[in-house]
């Protein structure tokens, strides 16, 4: 059995307190997400701008786009540069709430 151990001398672990511990995600970091919608003119554009709005760095080349079988549907994949959780949210909350969109994943 081993007994827990003393508070370190300047204080409480910092690590204890750090939000980045309670996330798998080490920041900055390449992260894909995929995003469905139907397929209008107007996806591709709108997801590329909320992508540009939260990552402005984000490569506009790096797109991935796949129609879905019968053509009604298209996947989008972008791949922005993840630099904290609250980014990342705003992000999935910007898409999920985007009227042409259907899906975020």
């Amino acid at each position: 059995m081993t007994s827990p151990q003393p508070p370190r001398p300047n204080g409480p672990d910092a690590s204890a307190t750090d939000p980045r511990r309670d996330s798998l995600i080490e920041y900055p970091s390449q992260f894909p997400i995929k995003v469905m919608g139907a397929k209008v003119d107007a996806l591709v554009p709108a997801v590329t701008a909320l992508a540009l709005q939260f990552d402005p760095g984000f490569d506009v080349g790096s797109i991935e786009l796949r129609d879905s079988r019968a053509g009604n549907y298209q996947g989008i994949t972008i791949t922005i540069t993840a630099t904290s959780r609250e980014q990342l949210d705003g992000l999935y909350q910007a898409l999920s709430s985007h009227p042409l969109v259907k899906i975020v994943l």
